[in-house]
């Protein structure tokens, strides 16, 4: 593993002034992608700028009409939290089934978020309850936030200080996992509003998308047998040793009708 210089930051401030005096730094903030691809060689920053001690950046604020994160919080905490299981516990459930103790106890949603994996879980519920991301400089939507495959809408330098959800919606997700990894081969998120419903699918492309057929068909009859009737292309879907391209497009249907049973019971 190659050396690098270790910057501490205490404030959003001093970590964005610390990324802006180094032009080859890279944030970190629980660490579980970034130390892996450094010891295999995959990533090679010069400087890493350590979040741990923004203590405006952790916590858990809940509002009349929403929910925020501070991007320093972990999934332990989410999981754990008695106030987020009243408001959102599809939130709670599904920070806790991300990897093991130990990524739990160390990852961030934040981090999770700007790393944009494509099978992971955040990204999935952010843009199926319509999140906002707040940078250190502006606010951004879920929908226009995830690119491509680990490719985000924020500019170099930009850091994630918090994530808000607006509460209401009636949501469960749910995944099929990798059972080394426990990261979703599939993962849908499915949310309901008075006027809405929203289907958000990891784990099956290069990047979380909305699934609006099956969106369409559940708003007309929100039941698993309409879901069951939906068929998604395996056009662009991923394909690996762990699952063809055309089973993936299969468990899209089978995890959003499972994800709409667990919705239903909870209305």
């Amino acid at each position: 593993m190659n050396g690098f210089q270790m910057l501490r930051a205490s404030t959003v401030a001093e970590a964005v002034s610390m990324m802006q005096a180094n032009e080859d730094a890279q944030l970190i903030a629980g660490g579980q992608t970034l130390i892996p691809s450094i010891k295999h060689g995959l990533a090679r920053p010069a400087v890493l700028v350590d979040l741990a001690k923004v203590e405006a950046m952790r916590g858990i604020n809940i509002g009349p009409k929403e929910i925020t994160f501070g991007a320093m919080t972990t999934h332990a905490e989410v999981a754990a939290s008695a106030d987020v299981r009243r408001v959102m516990p599809v939130l709670s459930d599904l920070a806790g089934n991300i990897g093991d103790r130990m990524v739990r106890n160390m990852g961030t949603m934040g981090g999770s978020v700007a790393n944009n994996d494509p099978a992971a879980d955040y990204p999935a519920a952010l843009l199926g309850l319509g999140a906002d991301i707040q940078t250190d400089r502006r606010k951004i939507p879920a929908a226009e936030f995830f690119v491509d495959m680990f490719s985000t809408a924020l500019e170099p330098g930009e850091v994630i200080a918090a994530i808000t959800f607006p509460l209401g919606a009636t949501a469960a997700y749910e995944k099929f996992r990798n059972p080394a990894s426990r990261y979703a081969m599939v993962g849908a998120f499915v949310a309901r509003t008075a006027g809405e419903v929203r289907v958000a699918i990891t784990g099956a492309a290069g990047v979380v998308f909305r699934f609006t057929e099956m969106e369409e068909v559940l708003r007309k009859s929100f039941t698993a047998e309409s879901a069951d009737g939906v068929v998604m292309s395996s056009d662009g879907l991923n394909g690996d040793m762990h699952a063809s391209a055309a089973y993936r497009a299969k468990l899209v249907t089978v995890m959003t009708s499972r994800a709409v049973t667990a919705a239903a019971r909870l209305q």
